[in-house]
């Protein structure tokens, strides 16, 4: 389900040990899936050489023991596609491609740089499409999805990020209903899989990912009413969590959890006050947040 920060070091050095410390909590908890450098992994604020270093050190510390999928979109095409190669080189299990962010494209330019990205790496690794158009600007539709979907048969799905379950229900539909559709927005993981979808792109489950693990069991066993009960506790916890600035909670909450070792956030990016730390913990140590509660 999700990994994303990238924990640094107090000289703002890509910090490797938090790192793995962190790839074994969220695998242990019972996260099923790893997706480095992703947008609460401050994806554009890292060097080239910083998201390979990221990538590399989740994808080999996992170990195979969950599959590992690295976000690659970055500034440029030229830049992209080298993350792409070296998702490729390292053993990832497939890549997620956020769209071109802060110029404005459109669908036809959309689809070949999907096309230029899906062609630059074998025909059979799988490529995600990543739409989170109120941070990148651009958007993909559905009818934008298809064209890509039909150009590059490893396009395999999409994760949305915006919360339009219509759009949402709309991509299931993209190559004869066998396209992959994951939700960004957290508290719409139940309904989505409830109507066909896979699952859900995560930030706020590193911080609580027995919680997610619980909500996952529950709709695999199709326990909706269970799910449903797991999913409404979850949203309580993250609206706590993303009240101020949900990127540098985490940071606070997995550093009091003793995963990772500071709070640093990359420039201009900013931290939280020690007084909004203080009534972040206290808040999360009031609502129990350690335990799954129904």
């Amino acid at each position: 389900m999700y990994l994303s920060l990238p924990p640094l070091t107090e000289d703002d050095k890509i910090d490797v040990q938090s790192l793995k410390n962190l790839v074994d909590h969220c695998i242990d908890n019972g996260l099923q899936c790893l997706y480095p450098c992703g947008t609460t992994g401050e994806m554009m604020y890292l060097t080239v050489e910083e998201r390979k270093l990221v990538a590399e050190t989740v994808v080999n510390h996992t170990n195979k023991r969950v599959p590992v999928f690295v976000q690659v979109g970055a500034w440029n095409l030229a830049d992209t596609i080298e993350l792409t190669r070296h998702a490729v080189a390292i053993g990832a299990d497939g890549i997620g491609v956020v769209t071109p962010v802060f110029y404005k494209l459109s669908d036809q330019g959309l689809v070949d740089f999907y096309e230029a990205v899906a062609n630059s790496v074998p025909a059979d690794f799988p490529v995600y499409l990543y739409s989170i158009p109120q941070n990148a600007v651009n958007d993909i539709n559905p009818a934008t999805a298809e064209a890509i979907a039909q150009k590059c048969a490893n396009v395999v799905g999409i994760k949305y990020s915006w919360p339009d379950f219509t759009k949402l229900q709309q991509f299931m539909l993209v190559r004869n209903e066998t396209f992959s559709v994951l939700v960004g927005p957290d508290h719409l993981f139940e309904a989505l899989c409830a109507v066909g979808g896979e699952g859900v792109v995560s930030g706020n489950a590193m911080c609580v990912p027995e919680h997610y693990a619980k909500i996952w069991e529950a709709i695999q066993a199709k326990d909706y009413a269970l799910a449903t009960k797991y999913q409404r506790r979850t949203n309580v916890l993250n609206a706590t969590m993303c009240a101020i600035n949900n990127i540098a909670a985490y940071k606070v909450i997995l550093k009091n959890e003793g995963v990772i070792a500071t709070t640093k956030m990359r420039r201009p990016m900013e931290n939280l006050t020690p007084e909004q730390e203080k009534e972040l913990l206290a808040t999360m140590e009031k609502l129990k947040y350690r335990e799954v509660l129904i």
